[in-house]
């Protein structure tokens, strides 16, 4: 059996991604709901490394910031001189370490734990395993050139490629696993002697070959190693990803009626037996359970919903909600921030912020939880079994006791006791013939207005 060997992770995440055209950080920009970075480093999470190191440039502080919340150290590449520097500028946090160093670029989202496994795996026997692909149009990728034996002699520039060489088609994706004796060994001979000026972290190849040591190259699958530089590319990431999505959620058993319409996140969690309509959006936070139904047109963020529940068509769940079992949530309705227990209803026109509603409370359309005071939210809690009629305020804080019902139309400012009506409508008055003469008066005055014209 063979003794597995402690493992520390380097992702190269200082470049500058001019080409994004974006504020945000190239790393930082979202795939599938989180940010690339986000994705790469859960991928070597499951590996289980006791280091994780993400090397960032000189005005990266949110880089380094997200790195931080994730377990991660950051090192500053400061001034950048290239892969081969970024990864030297990783060395002082591998210091007291042994054993594995999985180094990996920071623009790679559609990783995936199992070609991170594999990778590492296909280093047995050899002192460096590189991870490469096979694209269908290979032309502006560096060539892996194998031996006789499968091993890997060299990284060839499509530039600088002969013509045998351009006509391989295994390529490489920057990715490498190496012994950490042996990575800084190899880093602390790189050279900047080429037209750029810059340290190549593919020299370590050569430098290996030189050794005389086995170097060997794991053919990853093409989308797991789709790098991201400008926002088309990104766009194509989050198209495979969603595609990636959409068929592991119906293999689960989740019924998608358009799953070309639906758009999940990473983390969304969907029970089997849920039916989904067209044009859902997943934002990040989405745990759903079993045989729930989710109507067309909803957007979903934070949000938990339990069995049996009924959302939509057409309803905003924000952050902070929870969806009780049976809930019904329809047409036009948002919640944020609101809790809803078994079987409440609150089918259209409603907004529910800041909120507990009880079990079997029924909402009526109009309904709004006036929860903002211009500087402090406020809650509001309805008991279970309440009745708020139609083009109800509830101005918060606020309680409507358990069966208590609220009549339609009532701005509702003070605590109404269990099982009470609460009214608040100014007494309606009538005046007799009085529509009739003022439709006989507008019609005089638009038909002498007729006149003069």
């Amino acid at each position: 059996m063979t003794e597995t060997r402690p493992l520390a992770v380097i992702v190269l995440a200082a470049g500058q991604g001019t080409r994004m055209k974006s504020p945000l950080p190239k790393v930082l920009h979202p795939v599938g709901g989180r940010p690339i970075l986000g994705a790469i480093l859960e991928a070597a999470s499951a590996l289980g490394p006791q280091r994780t190191i993400v090397v960032v440039g000189p005005r990266q502080a949110e880089v380094a910031a997200f790195a931080a919340a994730k377990g991660a150290a950051a090192a500053v590449q400061d001034p950048p001189h290239g892969t081969g520097h970024a990864a030297q500028c990783a060395l002082p946090a591998l210091e007291g370490f042994a054993g594995e160093v999985l180094i990996l670029y920071g623009d790679t989202p559609l990783l995936t734990a199992e070609t991170l496994t594999r990778l590492v795996a296909a280093k047995a026997g050899a002192a460096l395993a590189l991870l490469g692909f096979t694209p269908d149009d290979p032309g502006p990728y560096g060539r892996l050139i194998l031996d006789a034996d499968g091993g890997l002699v060299k990284i060839v520039e499509a530039k600088d490629a002969s013509a045998e060489e351009r006509a391989v088609r295994l390529c490489n994706a920057g990715g490498f696993v190496l012994d950490a004796g042996l990575l800084r060994e190899l880093l602390g001979e790189l050279t900047a002697d080429n037209a750029q000026g810059e340290y190549y972290l593919t020299d370590i190849v050569t430098g290996a070959r030189r050794r005389g040591l086995k170097a060997v190259a794991f053919d990853a699958p093409a989308d797991d190693v789709m790098g991201v530089n400008s926002q088309q590319e990104r766009a194509a990431a989050e198209a495979v990803f969603q595609a990636r999505a959409r068929a592991a959620h119906m293999a689960a058993g989740v019924m998608l009626a358009d799953p070309a319409t639906v758009y999940f996140s990473a983390d969304t969690a969907i029970g089997p037996g849920t039916a989904i309509g067209q044009n859902v959006v997943f934002g990040p936070g989405v745990s759903i359970a079993a045989g729930v139904t989710i109507k067309p047109f909803c957007h979903l963020e934070g949000v938990s919903i339990a069995a049996g529940a009924t959302i939509g068509p057409f309803a905003r769940l924000r952050p902070g909600s929870v969806i009780g079992e049976d809930v019904h949530i329809g047409n036009f309705v948002e919640t944020k921030a609101a809790t809803l227990e078994k079987g409440a209803k609150a089918n259209h026109l409603t907004y529910l912020g800041d909120v507990s509603v009880g079990a079997g409370a029924n909402i009526g359309a109009g309904t709004i939880t006036c929860n903002y005071d211009g500087f402090f939210k406020h809650r509001t809690e309805i008991g279970a079994g309440a009745f708020v009629g139609s083009n109800t305020a509830l101005v918060a804080p606020v309680r409507i006791g358990a069966g208590a019902s609220i009549g339609a139309g009532s701005t509702i400012t003070k605590d109404v006791a269990a099982d009470a009506l609460a009214l608040e409508r100014s007494a309606q008055s009538e005046k007799p013939g009085w529509a009739a003469r003022f439709r006989a008066l507008m019609g005089a005055r638009k038909a002498a207005a007729a006149k003069k014209d």
